[in-house]
């Protein structure tokens, strides 16, 4: 079969590899019919999460059942389906509790209660390097699905695949940020980052009745973009400007109820930003974070959906306490919210599919990820066809 394969930091080929086959009486095998590139993705290509062997890449994928283990009840052959981004048993302790991406049991040689880049992990992912399971992930014409009784939900037949496509990761991402703000209705909602992430968080933060919702981004069409597509207020964060002076003008002075990180560790940076992080031996920045807790009003609270794999110095500690902030951050966990959401598509309260600026065959991988990576040809989100021949 046809799989997008990373040999490398910047190096991700289309290659021709094995079909997957069922291991485990709970596996499925898929034909996947529509992936995506997620910004998260771009962490493994920059070398940032590291990677030492050939591996599938990634977590964004659905698909039609083409075979199922001997104790799949839930599912049969021919059955279109959309898949969650972690890897959950659904009988441990925190699958449970609704913590699936803290699965004890899908990623047992690196699990662990600690927590950390090199340390003890959470749950696997589907093609998020060996530290998180070493699981081949969806980019490709097929993918085998463990734990295939606990995931994978049915698709209705009168949705598309790419209305229901980012399910599986970016939407119950940017909503759970917005989940954890605990708005009432009537606030306002600072996001930075106008990526597939941030964009779905402006759409979940008008579904939570937000009052006011303000997006900062380094790219202009980023934000030219999501305010076409929702009518959210936009900042463009350029170096010399304010931008915390600005949401503070925005909000009588306070800030934001909710800031929400949707970049991570990996922001557009200066010389200075990296020098730094080579002094500190630190993996990029945390100068988005730093700039939401700034920008957020006291007593607020800040989500953090970006990555941020190993420790900072410096960490604003001081600012939090005086400020009473609530940090909230991690994985999401899709299986406990992909039901309601799924909801949301079909009642039509929200439309995903939106944001796609791209789409290529499988084979065309390697650009795919370049421009994604690069802000190139107004690319926001990029979708692969695995199935269709090469458009360039």
């Amino acid at each position: 079969m046809k799989a997008a394969v990373i040999h490398g930091p910047g190096l991700i080929k289309c290659d021709t590899v094995d079909d997957p086959i069922i291991k485990e009486a709970n596996d499925i095998i898929l034909k996947v019919t529509s992936t995506a590139i997620c910004g998260s993705d771009l962490h493994m290509y920059s070398g940032g999460i590291p990677q030492a062997r050939p591996m599938v890449m990634g977590h964004e994928f659905m698909g039609i059942v083409e075979e199922v283990g001997q104790h799949i009840t839930n599912l049969k052959i021919g059955d279109r389906v959309v898949v969650p981004f972690p890897i959950s048993c659904g009988s441990c302790y925190f699958c449970q509790h609704d913590l699936p991406t803290a699965c004890e049991h899908s990623n047992p040689e690196h699990y662990g209660p600690e927590g950390g880049i090199l340390t003890d992990k959470g749950g696997a992912l589907f093609g998020y390097s060996d530290l998180y399971g070493g699981y081949d992930g969806g980019q490709a014409q097929y993918v085998r699905v463990p734990y295939a009784h606990f995931g994978p939900r049915k698709v209705p037949d009168n949705l598309t695949d790419e209305q229901v496509l980012f399910l599986t990761d970016i939407f119950p991402t940017g909503y759970t940020g917005v989940m954890w703000g605990e708005l009432k209705g009537g606030e306002t909602v600072a996001i930075f980052g106008a990526g597939p992430v941030g964009s779905m968080s402006v759409k979940s933060a008008i579904l939570h009745n937000a009052k006011k919702v303000i997006v900062v981004d380094t790219q202009q069409y980023r934000l030219d973009q999501i305010k076409n597509l929702t009518g959210c207020d936009t900042i463009l964060w350029e170096e010399g400007q304010d931008v915390i002076d600005q949401i503070r003008d925005m909000t009588d002075g306070r800030g934001a109820d909710l800031c929400i990180d949707a970049v991570g560790f990996e922001p557009d940076r200066n010389l200075i930003d990296r020098a730094k992080a080579v002094i500190n031996f630190e993996k990029g920045s945390i100068k988005v974070l730093e700039a939401c807790m700034s920008a957020v009003r006291r007593g607020g609270i800040v989500s953090v959906l970006g990555v941020y794999p190993v420790n900072y110095d410096n960490f604003k500690l001081g600012q939090i306490f005086d400020k009473g902030i609530t940090i909230k951050a991690g994985q999401c966990n899709v299986h406990a919210i992909i039901d309601e959401l799924l909801g949301h598509v079909q009642s039509g309260r929200v439309q995903l599919d939106d944001i796609i600026t791209h789409r290529l065959s499988l084979e065309d991988v390697s650009k795919g990820y370049e421009i994604f990576d690069k802000k190139q040809d107004g690319c926001v989100k990029v979708v692969l066809d695995p199935w269709k021949a090469s458009g360039l």
